[in-house]
């Protein structure tokens, strides 16, 4: 499975976030397969980095592995790479889906409702169609049977 998707080289997709470590795709296009994750560089950002609303700069994420990152950074990023979105997945979003950065630049799909049966969240998946419109399809949880647990 790829570490990293590019729609028409404007939507980027990957589990986690962003890397401070990216310098380019054919960095990713060079990462042998199938491969460990380390506990730090590109491989672990792309799977672990999380974006958050306070963050001014490249922070520790508190779950213990990869950073956090702000909107600045991703506007950066975006900039740099010519990119229009990011797509990934790695957080509960209570409505299936949640978006984060100026001009929703970034969106977080979670395709699993009621988490774990820990969570009454909902479920979402993105269609991109053509003109790289998404248009997101979202499942509703079931609170009923969470309570009941």
């Amino acid at each position: 499975m790829p570490l990293v998707a590019l729609i028409d080289e404007k939507i980027m997709c990957m589990h986690g976030g962003i890397s401070k470590d990216m310098h380019s795709f054919e960095q990713i296009e060079h990462i042998p397969k199938p491969t460990d994750v380390p506990d730090s560089g590109l491989v672990a950002d792309l799977l672990w980095n999380d974006p958050e609303e306070d963050v001014r700069d490249w922070e520790e994420n508190e779950r213990g592995c990869g950073y956090v990152f702000g909107r600045r950074q991703l506007e950066e990023f975006l900039k740099r790479y010519d990119l229009d979105l990011i797509c990934r997945g790695h957080q509960v979003m209570e409505d299936g889906y949640g978006f984060f950065g100026k001009n929703k630049q970034l969106v977080t799909i979670f395709s699993a409702k009621n988490y774990c049966g820990d969570f009454d969240n909902d479920a979402a998946v993105m269609n991109v169609d053509q003109d790289l419109m998404c248009k997101f399809i979202t499942f509703k949880g079931d609170a009923k049977k969470n309570a009941a647990r």
